[in-house]
């Protein structure tokens, strides 16, 4: 998609243009309409103003705009419509890619250091995309070329980046590596999306609420500290939560939707709080209620003015407020112990004066003097708050040694992946040898997260694609990047990428923060609204997706890499599968094993459990020779009702309702198992939607052999080969009901060929068997 923001765009119905192009053809800025005052005489009510927007006052058909030329003589031009325009290359759709902006003529990238959603969303608004923009970095769609911008700086209301106040163009050394990418998507999950505008950090701003296609904001009646704690935790960010009233971060433009929110404090999201009616109030935008989720405490210290936060001019947080310190004094003792409150355990120094641009607003410290072993610039004698003798151009800069950057890929969130290190110009990921908790608790701590890590190996995560930079990686867990740590670079590995390294970062056994409302009824899926949507349209199921899927091992061979069959948990103590399963190995429950809420098969998952089988029953008119009455029944060890605990990762799926025909085919269901995918056994848990078949179809393509006990389902298009293949013999074939739960259609039974088009993947009807599985779990069993 481009944005190409044609100046045809911003014209009002008289035709005068009011867009925010403010740029020549040739790309010469231009210059303030209040520098000709003659001419605002003579044109008022036209646009013009305190303002160096191109317009056409005079009535011509292309905005133009007065610039001065190199001789210092003044002229006039139109102006260069496709300034600012943007567009996303390099994704795998329309609605997400590497971000560029037209400049001057040319395509180039934006800087990914200060790269937010807030900016991603304007984005997508200016492409007409949506109104959900999510931020990725670090080249998350490969290199560009140039690049523009340094920041973009959006409040997040914006309607183009244009607009965007605090843009700055590329200053320092923006490498490759460091491209903005992004992805234009509705957030999953049911929840009334939130946002905060206005504000100088992302943290705080007025509080604005989506709502029947469009944004608005919320009266201040009753607003209060609890009202804005439940406002941050749904944004997911921590720090002091604090109310603001009286439209502190600036008036909304768009309705006032609610008022009078009384939060308890408890509540995950607002629209689980107290409040009046939609749109009812008798408020006005000097209403508008804020919110600031403040992370910082007295002392902190942050490095700004640069292109990452390694390096910058030095300021301190205090009562509300940064401040720079005065370089009075300075050594590179006070700035290596800058660089270790920030995390940085490598060399410090002092930046020469002027590197940085000169700050505004408070000069907070001076005469500071450190000894070098101290944990935070405070604990370094130093004036009083507030006191000095200096100017802004004494402001002190620091810089601090890093490693190489470091980013998480293809995790569910940002806050898990696959670990990549970009070293020699290229992304590329770390052998899994002596890969452990320490290593990943460095990598986490290199990415600012502050909670458990979790290491993750063999391609948790999936394989990468680029080299392996690093093997036999041993941290000692001080280190603040992987760069620090000992490991043998790209020569000295003998690894695949079946070993890739992954991380969980602010790891926390409970996913969702309430594992007490596990799953009562049949059918559910964990509530994925956290998650980020997953970008590549991909067949890796997200892990506790599908959490009946069970898989039979071989008690010999449990040790492998791949289940002899799948399996669904149907209630906490019956397991439905295939009769074919227990053909060539026999009936005998010691010889095997199942195991629940698995998702990788060689890791050990967090909700993973390894159960025996107490006694197999198998449909008394199966026969090993045909495909009729496919079915079995696996009873778990414990008793009625109480064999297995369900959890997150572990539920039961709901059986199809006695009688109830389909009024129509459901136009899709999906199979799950770690079937063979090219000829080889995944080891993570894998999805397939399929279109279920009409029983002609299936008739027609296997004659006698197919009955009315079957279903057939799969693709008949040569491009989309998606059948039992991937899933494996006796696991679930899911279709979603009504009220949205997931009831278990069919079981995997057989079919010719793997994605064969002609021969499509045959299914065990469960409706059919119904009867039979109540008889066989209700009956006593008399050992």
């Amino acid at each position: 998609a481009e944005g190409l923001s044609s100046c045809s765009e911003s014209f009002t119905l008289q035709g005068y243009y009011n867009g925010s192009v403010s740029q020549t053809d040739s790309g010469s800025p231009c210059l303030k309409w209040t520098d000709f005052p003659d001419y605002m005489q003579q044109y008022p009510d036209r646009g013009l103003g305190h303002h160096s927007f191109c317009r056409n006052p005079d009535g011509e058909i292309r905005p133009w705009c007065f610039f001065r030329q190199r001789s210092g003589a003044i002229s006039w031009a139109y102006c260069n419509c496709h300034q600012g325009a943007a567009r996303l290359v390099g994704g795998s759709s329309s609605t997400s890619g590497r971000l560029e902006v037209y400049l001057n003529g040319q395509w180039g990238a934006v800087c990914d250091t200060h790269w937010t959603d807030r900016d991603a969303s304007v984005i997508c608004r200016q492409l007409g995309l949506g109104e959900f923009g999510t931020a990725l970095e670090h080249s998350y769609f490969g290199p560009g070329s140039v690049f523009h911008y340094e920041h973009l700086g959006c409040r997040g209301d914006e309607k183009s980046l244009l607009e965007c106040q605090s843009r700055k163009f590329v200053a320092g050394d923006c490498n490759h590596g460091n491209e903005a990418g992004m992805v234009c998507a509705e957030p999953e999950g049911t929840g009334i999306p939130l946002r905060l505008v206005g504000g100088l950090e992302d943290f705080e701003g007025r509080v604005e609420v989506y709502h029947a296609g469009e944004w608005g904001s919320i009266c201040d009646d009753q607003w209060d500290d609890t009202d804005a704690e439940v406002v941050c935790r749904q944004l997911g960010l921590g720090g002091v939560a604090k109310a603001w009233r009286r439209a502190h971060f600036g008036h909304s433009s768009g309705p006032i939707f609610l008022n009078g929110v009384q939060c308890t404090g408890n509540e995950l999201a607002l629209e689980e709080c107290l409040h009046n009616d939609w749109l009812q109030h008798n408020c006005g935008h000097m209403d508008d209620a804020g919110v600031s989720c403040n992370p910082y405490t007295d002392g902190a210290v942050r490095l700004v003015g640069a292109d990452g936060p390694w390096e910058g001019r030095v300021e301190i947080y205090h009562q509300g407020q940064w401040g720079t310190v005065c370089d009075d004094n300075w050594t590179e003792l006070n700035a290596q112990v800058v660089c270790t409150q920030l995390g940085f355990r490598g060399r410090a120094e002092v930046a020469p004066d002027g590197v940085y641009e000169e700050g505004q607003g408070l000069i907070l410290l001076d005469e500071v003097r450190c000894q070098g072993t101290e944990s935070t610039l405070l604990d370094c004698t130093h004036s009083a708050w507030g006191q000095h003798d200096c100017s802004h151009s004494e402001d002190v800069g620091v810089r601090c040694e890093r490693g190489p950057l470091v980013r998480l890929v293809a995790g569910e969130s940002r806050k898990e992946g696959r670990v990549e290190v970009f070293i020699n110009g290229q992304w590329g990921s770390v052998c899994d040898d002596g890969w452990n908790d320490i290593s990943a608790a460095v990598v986490c701590r290199q990415l600012g997260f502050t909670g458990v890590a979790k290491a993750r190996s063999m391609a948790y995560f999936g394989e990468g694609k680029g080299p392996i930079h690093l093997d036999n990686v041993r941290c000692l867990g001080t280190e603040s990047s992987l760069g620090q740590c000992p490991a043998e670079g790209q020569d000295g590995h003998d690894c695949r990428h079946s070993e890739d390294a992954g991380v969980i970062c602010d790891y926390t056994l409970d996913p969702l923060g309430d594992a007490a409302i596990t799953m009562q009824t049949c059918g559910q899926r964990l509530n994925n609204q956290r998650r980020r949507r997953r970008i590549i349209g991909g067949d890796k199921s997200l892990r506790g997706e599908w959490p009946w899927q069970v898989s039979l091992w071989l008690r010999s061979q449990s040790k492998g890499n791949h289940p002899l069959c799948g399996a669904s948990l149907i209630n906490p103590c019956w397991v439905l599968t295939a009769a074919h399963c227990f053909k060539r190995f026999g009936r005998d429950p010691s010889r095997y094993l199942l195991r629940l809420g698995d998702y990788h098969t060689e890791e050990q998952d967090d909700f993973e459990r390894t159960l025996s089988p107490e006694r197999i029953v198998i449909h008394r008119k199966y026969h090993s020779q045909g495909w009729e009455y496919d079915i079995a029944l696996m009873r778990l060890k414990g008793t009625e009702g109480n064999c297995v605990a369900f959890n997150p990762h572990t539920g039961a799926v709901c059986l199809p309702e006695p009688g109830n025909k389909w009024e129509k085919r459901p136009a899709a269901c999906v199979i799950t198992g770690w079937g063979v995918t090219d000829l080889e056994y995944s080891r993570t848990l894998l999805q397939a939607w399929v279109p279920l078949l009409p029983t002609w179809r299936c008739k027609k393509r296997y004659g006698e052999r197919f009955t009315s006990r079957m279903l057939c389902a799969g693709s008949l298009s040569e491009r989309h080969r998606v059948d039992s293949c991937q899933g494996d013999s006796g696991g679930p074939l899911v279709c979603q009901g009504e009220g949205g739960r997931w009831v278990l259609t069919g079981v995997i039974s057989w079919g010719h060929g793997c994605g064969n088009p002609a021969f499509p993947g045959v299914y065990t009807r469960v409706s059919r068997f119904l009867r039979w599985i109540d008889k066989v779990i209700n009956k006593p069993y008399k050992h």
